[in-house]
């Protein structure tokens, strides 16, 4: 298992949903991306928890967009 912190790389708005680059979660994973593996899931909830917004609905939940870092 490995921490990683998720951060937004850019600010945008899309469907209402606005993104802030530098919003970051951490999240605990087994697999090497975990915004790639299993449709980023676990990415998804922790951005609605921390920040009650859905990323996926902003598009948001892809590399292009999030930077995954290993800690």
């Amino acid at each position: 298992m490995a921490l990683f912190k998720i951060t937004v790389k850019r600010t945008g708005t899309i469907n209402n949903i606005r993104l802030e680059a530098g919003m970051s979660v951490e999240v605990i994973s087994t697999y090497s991306n975990p915004v790639t593996t299993n449709g980023g899931h676990q990415v998804a909830e922790a951005f609605e928890r921390k920040y009650g917004i859905d990323i996926k609905r902003a598009g948001g939940l892809n590399t292009s967009a999030l930077n995954v870092e290993k800690i």
